[in-house]
């Protein structure tokens, strides 16, 4: 039976005493010495004694306390340890973090993990395309439907895809820290929300007809471009790891190049045998480097490479002069030297790790030859097809160049 009234609780504070007062059932009042009066439940679980706070007085009225107590008191004998619940619950409130604070937190372990330019991008679509549109809510308040109105706000699929793999990847981090209970992205797709993107455009291969008249012209773009295209094509490299080479990592004496692994897409270094051809290029370029230590130094002054566009525009410049030349990326360049590998009958894994393309499967797993001799000769084949087009003299593969593999 409830023993406690309005009146008497009422009593007991303007009396000021510290006082605990039963109201039955484990429902007690209580008076601080600072004055704070309060709700308790004591009870009973797993043989030791506990007690709740439900709440303070007069917020909590003597009516809602005992409606609150009998709540409580249900779960109890559920077998529910109630005060540890509340706890429990309270710390989750008090750790409870926003999706930007959670993003930011994933950003600072992704930038010691990804590749230079994967984070920046990561961190573009991240920073502009999901934290203005979600980043307020709690990390467990997002839900499916959040991630379907951010994919449908970006629209495009290609960029849809790269901004839907950087949420899961926030939430994925969250689960880690407990901060995320569930990964809201699981079970969706951008091709079935956005629209189907246009066809990728297919990477070209410039023939021998066109390298006749293209290989020519280079110089009317400019000295240092026309040499950076001819080791770019020459050596399949990619145009970053031109862009930002350094003197230090051209060894002339042993001819070659060695590409750090800073500046590698695959964050594994690897080093390029240098043709005479090639090397004869170098030296030329080392003279317009004027003591930089970069082989395409900055052209405005500063202590720097050259931008990573400039050989892309350059490549633009002249496909805009030259007439019946299809346009062509510097990428393109790689894609034409593969396939020149392959007419040259150059042996498939050979013509792959002039790429540096990783040879996938059981091959790359225990096959650790680094193939140097046979891509020294294979590039060397290359280079003569190569000056052979840029000179306008006739070539043909003869017997002395065929490159005679290890048998298996």
């Amino acid at each position: 039976m409830a023993k406690l009234t309005d009146m008497q609780i009422k009593s007991l504070i303007r009396a000021g005493i510290p006082v605990a007062k039963s109201d039955g059932n484990g429902l007690t009042f209580t008076l601080s010495k600072n004055g704070t009066s309060a709700w308790v439940l004591r009870y009973r679980h797993g043989g030791r004694q506990k007690e709740l706070t439900i709440g303070r007085y007069p917020d909590i009225t003597l009516g809602k306390a005992r409606e609150l107590a009998t709540e409580a008191r249900a779960n109890i004998q559920q077998g529910e340890d109630v005060a540890r619940t509340k706890k429990l619950t309270a710390r989750e409130l008090a750790n409870a973090k926003t999706l930007r604070e959670l993003a930011n937190d994933y950003l600072e372990k992704a930038k010691l993990v990804l590749a230079p330019s994967t984070f920046k991008q990561r961190k573009y679509h991240i920073d502009t395309l999901i934290l203005p549109k979600i980043g307020s809510l709690l990390v467990r308040e997002v839900t499916t439907t959040d991630v379907v109105y951010l994919l449908e706000a970006v629209g495009k699929m290609h960029v849809a895809s790269l901004v839907l793999i950087a949420l899961s990847r926030i939430f994925k981090h969250g689960i880690a820290k407990h901060v995320a209970i569930t990964n809201p992205c699981l079970g969706i797709t951008a091709s079935a929300i956005c629209d189907a993107p246009k066809p990728t455009r297919l990477r070209l291969k410039l023939s021998e007809d066109e390298l006749r008249v293209i290989l020519p012209a280079l110089p009317s773009i400019g000295i240092e471009n026309a040499l950076a295209i001819k080791i770019l094509l020459s050596t399949c490299v990619r145009t970053n790891e031109l862009v930002k080479a350094e003197w230090e990592d051209i060894d002339f004496e042993k001819a070659e190049w060695t590409i750090p692994d800073a500046n590698s897409k695959t964050r594994k270094g690897f080093t390029v045998p240098l043709p005479p051809a090639i090397v004869g290029w170098f030296n030329e370029l080392k003279h317009y480097a004027c003591g930089s230590k970069y082989v395409l130094p900055s052209r405005n002054g500063k202590p720097s490479h050259i931008a990573l566009l400039t050989i892309a525009v350059a490549l633009n410049k002249l496909c805009t002069k030259l007439k019946g030349i299809r346009r062509f990326t510097p990428h393109d360049l790689r894609s034409t030297a593969r396939s020149h590998l392959t007419e040259l009958g150059i042996n498939i894994i050979v013509a792959e790790r002039c790429l540096n393309h990783s040879l996938g499967g059981l091959v790359g797993i225990y096959d650790q030859h680094d193939y140097m001799t046979e891509r020294r000769a294979a590039l060397e084949l290359w280079s003569e097809l190569i000056l052979a087009c840029e000179s306008g003299t006739t070539w043909q593969k003869t017997a002395n160049n065929v490159i005679l593999l290890r048998s298996a």
